[in-house]
Formats: C-alpha cells, structure tokens, sequence
C-alpha cells in the first residue's frame, strides 16, 4: 500500500476501527472533524477457557477507601493521563522531582464509584480483556489473559511488566517466584495481598517472556487505565522500568526515578526495582525496603516501628 492508494488506506482503516470493536472500544476522542465511512458493529467474541476476572468482594479493608456514585466505565479518551511530579513530595535527600516526558492525552479522570460497582465494572472490562485480539502473537500464543486482581477499593495499586508461564497458566499476575518475593515484602510492611490491587501493563504473556513492544503496551492502555480509573487508588507502585516508563512516559532509569513521587491523576506514583530483577540482585532489596518505607511514611506509616 503507498500514499496514492486511498482506497487501500481507507480498507486498513476501517480493518483497524473494527480490531477495536471486536476489543469492545466504544467511544474516541475526535481531534477534528473527519468524514469516514463508519463500519457495521462487530460483536465481541467469547474467549476460550479465560479465567474469570477476581476480586475482594468483602467490606474494604482499613487501607481501603469508599467513595460515592459516578459514572460508569470511562472511554479510552477519558481515562488517558498526563503525569507529572508530585511536587508536595520529595526524596529522602530533599530533592523536588523533575517532570518525566508528559504524555499528549487528556486529563486523567478517575471514578468515584460504590464497592459493587467498581467490581462490576471491573469485570466487564475483564470481559473485554479476555476477548481481545488487538496483538495477534500475543493472542495467539496466550493460555489466558491476565487481567488483575485485589482489593477494588485499593489504597495501593501495584502494576507490574506482563504475565510469565505460571501467571498465564493461573491467570493471575505475580504467582511465580517473583510473586512470591512481592508476598513476603507485602507481608513485610504489614499488609496482606488481598489489600492491594495487582495488575501489569500487559494481560497477555509475550512469548519467550520477552520485553512488552511500544505498540503492544499502547494497545493494553486502555485496559491499564481503565483499571485504574475503576480502582482509583491513593498510591500506585510500578515495579520495574517497564511499568514506570509506561505509565509516566518516561524515559530515565528506575535508578534515577526511584526515591520521589509523581503524580498519575489523583495517585501519587513510587517506582521501584522490580521482584524479577531482586531475584537476580539480592543485594537490591536493600533498596526496595527502602521505597516501601518512604511509602508508608507518606502513608503515615512507619515500617521501622516495633509493633
């Protein structure tokens, strides 16, 4: 296909408009005015042996927060933010953080939803996660996808990378030995994994446990701020660099982002190395502890108090 085919551009076009209503995407936020022929809607099919989306039904916990009613599941337009430094919260050194690459999409609004509505909603996004075909490999080599799972009214949202053999066998992201080294530093700050909300950037496994590419974590955003949105956390933790350079649109090192604050809509964002690369590097756990505790301290929470 070259520039002078308009008829071959407009069939990819209306082929890449349909990918997203098989994916369930109903609203886009139009730019400018633009005349296009609208394709027929496509129904979104039912996904084979998708493990059903879980959540913590039960009363919030004490790190849990309660919020009134408010719309229902916001547009892919409406949930894409732009990050910034939390200025109000520095380093352990003092230091203000400087502002990592701003994304060019509109203003983040998350969503003040009641307890079984937010696990509604979850759940039909769940619905739409499982039958999404928008990273063919991807989907064509997952057992599942792997949407998330925790407390809807989490306090503290984790994001991680992207799911590995054991979390695309179980269907629920950090179950592997990564998973198990991010139990025992939940455990360590005085919390239960129940009380926080875990999901990655991506909800398919890459092959090969490969690096997620730019198109397909660009392709699972929509998903990543959806949950966000629904959850709408006080704080996030991206674990890893991929999770933080997507998120904040940055493109510095988890070396160079970890020990401040930035801001993702109304959460306040902490990076850290991810469970994976501590495995790897004991030594970096030193560190890790060190985040949890500025964490918690922000929290009003001191981790080094005997209880």
């Amino acid at each position: 296909m070259t520039d002078s085919d308009p008829a071959a551009l407009r069939r990819a076009v209306i082929q890449h408009l349909e990918g997203f209503q098989r994916a369930g995407l109903t609203h886009w936020k139009r730019i400018a005015p633009l005349v296009v022929e609208t394709p027929q809607p496509v129904a979104p099919t039912a996904s084979t042996g998708a493990r059903p989306h879980h959540v913590d039904a039960s009363p919030g916990s004490s790190l849990s927060s309660h919020s009134p009613s408010a719309p229902s599941l916001p547009s892919r337009a409406e949930v894409m933010p732009a990050a910034r430094p939390n200025k109000s919260s520095t380093a352990s050194t003092g230091a203000v953080a400087s502002a990592p690459v701003v994304s060019a999409c509109a203003t983040f609004q998350p969503l003040n939803l009641p307890r079984g509505e937010r696990v509604s909603q979850l759940s039909v996004l769940a619905e739409r996660v499982a039958a999404c075909v928008r990273c063919q490999e991807l989907a064509s080599t997952r057992k599942q996808t792997v949407f998330g799972v925790g407390n809807p009214e989490a306090k503290i949202l984790f994001i991680g990378e992207a799911p590995g053999a054991d979390e695309d066998a179980q269907g629920e992201p950090f179950v592997g030995r990564a998973g198990q080294l991010m139990n025992d530093i939940i455990t360590a700050c005085r919390m239960k994994r129940e009380d926080i909300y875990i999901c990655n950037v991506l909800r398919c496994r890459p092959p090969g446990n490969r690096l997620p590419s730019p198109e397909e974590a660009g392709n699972c955003r929509e998903y990543l701020d959806g949950q966000i949105a629904l959850v709408n956390p006080e704080y996030i933790v991206c674990w890893g660099s991929t999770a933080a350079k997507n998120l904040l649109a940055s493109e510095e090192t988890i070396g160079k982002l970890r020990g401040r604050f930035f801001e993702y809509g109304r959460a306040k964002v902490l990076c850290t190395y991810h469970p994976s690369y501590l495995l790897r590097n004991p030594a970096a756990k030193k560190d890790v502890w060190e985040d949890m505790k500025l964490l918690f301290k922000d929290m009003g929470v001191d981790l080094t108090a005997k209880t």
